[in-house]
């Protein structure tokens, strides 16, 4: 390669373009700080600065003692990876579709007139209906948007506010699409552990303190170990986050309608900006991909600038179709019955794996069961899928990737009992074999 320049801005853009032109590729090492310098005849300060320029604008990452290299496309994983061939998919994260509504039935149900070019960006009758969903929980002032769903509307908010390289605190461990919006868009995340009731207030003060310019939290139903959060826990993570009021909270309500806690808010009256996402995938379907959002007004305009009616405005077929889902009574029928039928299923693996010894410290809430174990979950995975069931490993919901997790996250939205019974006895045996393996 052969940098040129005499500034910091000269350096950067003659490295973008070599990137750009395919010169330096992916993974390739720049030149030490030092030595690039003393080749420019600058100061080491402009070489620095040139290469914090790069890692801002994504070109470039930096790795400690392994340098500042060329940015590769993160390989992230994703939700909705389940089994193939004849396993048993314990894997997937999907919501069963039998307790999803009949999405093409109401299609032309309702008066859905063809929208043009600049009429409201959202539906009024969705509007009114979520305003009123929303007011339930919210006392501060707020409007209402729509997004192409929950992971649309996090990544909005938070490219509405920080910069990259900003820190970003998260669950640990943390729902797969968190993990990758935060790298794709270049935040660095500061992971806040999560037990039982939800984030860990120790935790979360320690991520403020580092930094952290916005959180990220999961009220209930969390992906992936089922906790929800506990009025005292609210209350204590409100307190922690009132000292900080020029931090974006973010909650991501993504099981709202068939979760079978209460929700309890940790954003204070004193938060300038926050947001309440509540995605409608889980329980009308993924395939909508809309969310609803509760914002501070001053977070809402900066969303509408993106969101507007004549630029990216989610389709309003789309809302036409949410709308009447969500004021129809049986689709409030069918979200009972889904409420009940996955608390129940969770409640088989639980139960089952209590009768095996495998201890699940809290009732999960959702369509996931949190597995921690003292044997590497990779491990485990790749034996439970030789034995035809399929899981996730633990180690992909960590923030750092690099983290050692011994736990599976195994979907429980289809099990049947046989299932949860046969499945137990196999983690058993797994485990087993495992620890006398010394694995």
């Amino acid at each position: 390669m052969t940098i040129s320049g005499t500034t910091a801005a000269e350096i950067a853009g003659s490295v973008r373009d070599q990137v750009s032109s395919g010169e330096l590729a992916p993974r390739a090492v720049l030149p030490p700080v030092r030595t690039l310098a003393a080749e420019l005849g600058v100061n080491r300060n402009t070489v620095a600065l040139a290469y914090r320029r790069l890692v801002e604008a994504g070109v470039a990452e930096t790795r400690g003692r392994g340098g500042t290299v060329i940015a590769a496309v993160p390989q992230l994983a994703r939700e909705g990876v389940g089994a193939g061939g004849a396993s048993t998919d314990l894997a997937s994260g999907n919501p069963d579709p039998e307790l999803l509504p009949d999405i093409l039935a109401v299609v032309r149900r309702g008066r859905y007139r063809r929208p043009l070019y600049g009429v409201p960006a959202v539906d009024p009758g969705l509007a009114e209906w979520a305003s009123a969903d929303f007011a339930e929980d919210i006392e501060q002032p707020f409007r209402t948007l729509v997004a192409h769903g929950a992971v649309d509307a996090t990544e909005r908010l938070l490219n509405a506010h920080l910069a990259r390289g900003d820190l970003v605190a998260i669950e640990d461990p943390c729902f797969l699409a968190s993990i990758g919006t935060l790298r794709l868009n270049g935040y660095r995340s500061v992971p806040v552990r999560v037990d039982g009731a939800g984030m860990r207030p120790d935790a979360l003060r320690a991520a403020l303190e580092d930094g952290a310019r916005a959180v990220v939290c999961t009220p209930r139903a969390h992906n992936p170990t089922g906790a929800s959060l506990t009025e005292e826990r609210a209350a204590d993570l409100r307190a922690i986050l009132a000292g900080h009021p020029q931090v974006l909270v973010i909650e991501d309500d993504h099981f709202s309608a068939v979760s079978a806690r209460p929700y309890h808010r940790i954003t204070p009256p004193t938060t300038a900006r926050w947001a309440l996402v509540r995605s409608l995938s889980k329980f009308l379907g993924p395939d909508l991909r809309l969310a609803l959002l509760a914002a501070d007004p001053e977070t809402t305009a900066r969303l509408e600038a993106r969101l507007s009616a004549g630029t990216t405005w989610v389709s309003h077929l789309l809302q036409h179709i949410s709308r009447e889902l969500l004021l129809d009574p049986a689709v409030h029928e069918l979200h009972e019955r889904a409420r009940e039928t996955y608390t129940h299923r969770s409640g088989l693996l639980v139960g089952q794996l209590h009768a095996q010894g495998i201890e699940v410290p809290h009732r999960p809430d959702g369509l996931n069961v949190w597995v921690e174990l003292d044997v590497d979950g990779r491990s485990v995975a790749d034996a439970l899928g030789q034995r035809g069931w399929a899981v996730r490993p633990g180690h992909v919901f960590v923030p750092d990737g690099s983290a050692h997790r011994g736990a599976v996250r195994v979907t429980t939205s289809t099990i049947t009992e046989p299932q949860a019974e046969a499945f137990a006895a196999e983690l058993t045996s797994v485990v087993a074999d495992l620890r006398a393996a010394g694995a």
